[in-house]
Formats: structure tokens, C-alpha cells, sequence
């Protein structure tokens, strides 16, 4: 199978480095003397797995070969552009969205109609060069397939080759119970960074206090659940549980915990966020089903504003 990553960020430097093991990868990045590196240094994962493993990488679409599988890891800001590049490439290939929030699969169907996997994944890592990643958080990938294909076979021969390559992965045949708790979790978790400036940690569990942060995170999944629920999905895992469970495993022995959620790198650099796919669809959903929501709007209008202070700009790597 001939594989193309879109975009070489961490979590697509996670996919190409490992399915790199066992597939031919070609890495399609946004910028030439990024492939150019690639294709000389091969792509080194450290962390969790430890490997350097050769890849094929170009910036310039229209020289890659015909592939089988695409697998989109850009930020969803980004996915529109990043399709773009694909447009008339591979009909016959499948293409994996991994993006946060929803509408992913709309997007990809402005360009082409290939049959579209949706996946979300939990694992998480950081880019030390453009061809070194730390693989950081070892969680699964959970994908099915979208609303016009493929078939469930696909799909869970797509979840097979990732657990070849070493990573974790779990087929489902309707990965929206998956999607929306993610999806609640991230409108919660990404926009409280972002506007605190928190990373991921303790903060987010704790509720000793009248202003301990974790009884707001308690109250913003509360409410995300209750939207699910006016939308007729039954959540795969409860966000909460999903928080302390992040905060616990991500920590180090001396207590601490390192990981940024991704809108708090986009709001350091001054880079629009994926507000409007995450918590703005949670905002959305909410007024489409009659539920409440408060507090998600509030988050949702605050981190707008933020943006609002730098010019918006788009980049995908």
C-alpha cells in the first residue's frame, strides 16, 4: 500500500514515521526544504517508539505518485487549503481526516469525491525539527467510515495497518459517539488554555476550591453532554473521564505535565485556532437542538475576541 500524509507536523510526523515501518509513505509538506530534509534524514520518532525510519516527502502535489490511502493531519483551519493540493489526484484512494471538531468531511467533498474515513485521535507528540518527533501520549485512533464510505471492511483494514505500524488504533462502524466526545472535551479543555494560558495539567481535576479550575471544566462537559444527548448521540467515553485521565497519564515523575493543548500553540503564536470547528460547532449544535449553552458560548466569544488582537494568517505544516 502507497500511503500520502498531509501535512508533517506532530501527529502526521507520528503516522508517517510509523507507518513508514510497513508501507511505502510519502510525505506531501508545505514547505520544500522541509521534504528536502526528509528525504535526506529519513524521519526520526523518539518518546514512546524509537526509530528513524526513510520516507518520500514533497512540497509540490502534482509530484506525487498514485496512492491508496491520504491521511489529512492538518489543523482543520487549514484543511480547505491543504484539499486543495489533492483536487484530481488518486480517485480511486481513501482519504482519513483526522481533524479536531466536525465538518471535516464537508470540506474534503469541495474537492473531490473520494470515499472519506473520519478519524479522531488522542495521541499526541512534539515536532523537534522537521525530521524528529517525540511521541509523547500513546492513545488510540478511532475511525469509521464517513457518511458515503468506504466500507466497514476499509475502515477496519485501515485501523489493522495502524496497529501493524505500532500504533493504537479501534475501527468502529459509527465513529460519531467517538467524534462528540472528543469533541466535548476539546471545546472545554482547548478553550480554557487558550484563554488561561494553562497547559493540560493539574488544574483542570481539581476542585478543592470555590475557584478550583476543574469544577468550570466539570460544568462545560456537563453542558456539551447535554447537547449530545439533544442530538441523539450516546457518547463512547465520558469527557470528564477522558480529563483525568489525560492530566494522569501525561504526567512525569516529578508531577508535572508538559503538553499544550493544541489552541494554546496556535494563541503563543499569534496563529488563528480551530474555534469555530470545535467550540463553535458545540455552540452551533446547541442552538440547532434547543440546548442551552452558556458557558461554551461564553468561551466561544472570548476566544474570538483573542484572536481578534493578531491579523489572521493561514499555515499548514
Amino acid at each position: 500500500m502507497r500511503i500520502c500524509v498531509v501535512g508533517a507536523g506532530a501527529i502526521g510526523s507520528l503516522f508517517a514515521g510509523h507507518l513508514g515501518r510497513t508501507s511505502e509513505v510519502w510525505i506531501l509538506t508545505r514547505r520544500e526544504e522541509q521534504a528536502r530534509e526528509l528525504e535526506a534524514e529519513g524521519l526520526r520518532v523518539s518518546g514512546k517508539s524509537e526509530f528513524i525510519t526513510p520516507v518520500r516527502a514533497t512540497a509540490d502535489s502534482a509530484s506525487l505518485p498514485v496512492f491508496d490511502l491520504a491521511i489529512v493531519c492538518t489543523k482543520a483551519t487549514d484543511l480547505d487549503e491543504a484539499m486543495s493540493h489533492l483536487a484530481g489526484l488518486s480517485p480511486e484512494a481513501v482519504i482519513m481526516t483526522t481533524q479536531n471538531g466536525l465538518g471535516a468531511e464537508e470540506i474534503v467533498r469541495r474537492h473531490g469525491s473520494w470515499p472519506v474515513i473520519s478519524a479522531v485521535t488522542f495521541m499526541s507528540g512534539t515536532r523537534h525539527s522537521d525530521s524528529h518527533v517525540e511521541y509523547e501520549l500513546d492513545a488510540p485512533t478511532w475511525l469509521g467510515p464517513g457518511e458515503q464510505g468506504p466500507s466497514r471492511d476499509t475502515a477496519f483494514a485501515v485501523a489493522e495497518l495502524l496497529v501493524d505500524s505500532g500504533l493504537h488504533a479501534q475501527a468502529m462502524d459509527d465513529v460519531r459517539p467517538a467524534q462528540w466526545s472528543k469533541l466535548i472535551f476539546n471545546a472545554t479543555v482547548n478553550s480554557i488554555s487558550a484563554l488561561t494560558e494553562l497547559p493540560h495539567d493539574h488544574h483542570f481535576r481539581e476542585q478543592d476550591e470555590l475557584w478550583s479550575l476543574g469544577n468550570l471544566v466539570l460544568r462545560l462537559v456537563d453542558e456539551g453532554k447535554r447537547v449530545a444527548k439533544g442530538a441523539g448521540i450516546e457518547l463512547y467515553e465520558d469527557p470528564w473521564e477522558m480529563n483525568l485521565h489525560a492530566v494522569g497519564r501525561g504526567e512525569t515523575s516529578d508531577g508535572a505535565y508538559r503538553h499544550n493543548p493544541s489552541m494554546l500553540d496556535d494563541v503563543l503564536t499569534r496563529r488563528p485556532t480551530e474555534i469555530d470547528f470545535i467550540t463553535g460547532q458545540l455552540v452551533q449544535a446547541g442552538i440547532r437542538y434547543g440546548v442551552e449553552v452558556p458557558l461554551h458560548l461564553a468561551l466561544y466569544q472570548l476566544v474570538k475576541a483573542k484572536e481578534s488582537a493578531w491579523a489572521p494568517g493561514t499555515e499548514w505544516s
